[in-house]
């Protein structure tokens, strides 16, 4: 089995198709975060709005991911678009949301407090709300971006590539060290995702408020 595993991972295809694989879901995943955050900064301003934008996109969250690949697959074809089209779709969700809470969540006394020290509205958002929303923003990015290394796998179903032709090619082969040689890559990825983001989201603590947490533990 290992030596059919290591065999499998020296293919060229595999080295073309872990590339693949990285581009579907790091491209998605940027697109995300540009979409997301300057979203939620405009809706966050109105209670209403926030509260229409997450209930959208909730159920938007409701939809299964090879239902968002047939509804692209009838635009755009089979092709790298139309997986890139679906896995975008998949990264907005948890980043918005979060963007929405973490901005909702800065305390009101300390807006005012920047805002009779003659900050303007802009300065506010970049140097007092955004700053202390950080963790929670990176929170959501996390999910996102686990999600899509994840949902990646499915671009082999339209053509996309990425490591699911190797588990698609193991599974119908009944051929293991082929299935190990996609679905091992992409375990290790969503976990060297989740470990990077989080690492950042500690980072992107304000110091104030990891103090804070310490003393109220």
């Amino acid at each position: 089995m290992i030596d059919g595993f290591i065999e499998q991972i020296q293919r060229p295809d595999w080295t073309a198709a872990l590339y693949r694989h990285i581009e579907l879901a790091g491209l998605a995943v940027i697109v995300g975060i540009l979409v997301s955050i300057p979203l939620a900064v405009a809706v966050s301003r109105s209670p209403r709005l926030a509260l229409v934008a997450i209930n959208i996109t909730n159920l938007g969250r409701g939809i299964p991911d090879l239902a968002l690949l047939a509804f692209f697959l009838v635009f755009l074809g089979i092709g790298f678009w139309t997986a890139e089209m679906a896995l975008i779709l998949i990264s907005i969700p948890p980043i918005l949301i979060n963007t929405i809470t973490g901005l909702n969540q800065v305390d009101p006394r300390v807006i005012d407090a920047a805002r009779g020290m003659g900050l303007s509205g802009r300065q506010v958002l970049t140097g007092v709300r955004l700053p202390l929303a950080a963790p929670i923003i990176f929170a959501g990015i996390r999910t996102s971006a686990v999600q899509v290394v994840a949902g990646a796998t499915l671009a082999t179903f339209v053509g996309g590539g990425g490591l699911g032709d190797f588990i698609v090619e193991g599974f119908s082969g009944f051929n293991y060290a082929t299935m190990f040689a996609g679905a091992i890559p992409v375990a290790v990825l969503a976990i060297a995702t989740e470990l990077t983001f989080g690492g950042l989201e500690r980072l992107s603590t304000p110091k104030g408020l990891r103090i804070a947490r310490k003393k109220g533990r």
